[in-house]
């Protein structure tokens, strides 16, 4: 695995396990839950991931269930 880094969340589960995401100018907030839709070539499949940071991997996120629909960031 890549060494932790600042400028990118890896994505862990789903249908967006192995993705990278940059980041930008944007400024990460853990606990973030983002929300995907997939409308391609069949059923809608929604997924959520929520937003972590670790010293030994840095920022992820990671395939979750969702308790608050309020707090969801869409995509």
């Amino acid at each position: 695995m890549a060494a932790p880094s600042e400028e990118n969340i890896r994505f862990f589960g789903g249908p967006l396990d192995g993705r990278v995401l940059e980041l930008g100018d944007t400024e990460p907030v853990r606990g973030t839950v983002m929300r995907h839709v997939h409308l391609h070539d069949g059923p809608k499949i929604e997924t959520h991931y929520s937003l972590d940071y670790t010293t030994e991997s840095g920022w992820e996120y990671r395939l979750c269930g969702v308790a608050d629909p309020d707090g969801v960031v869409e995509t």
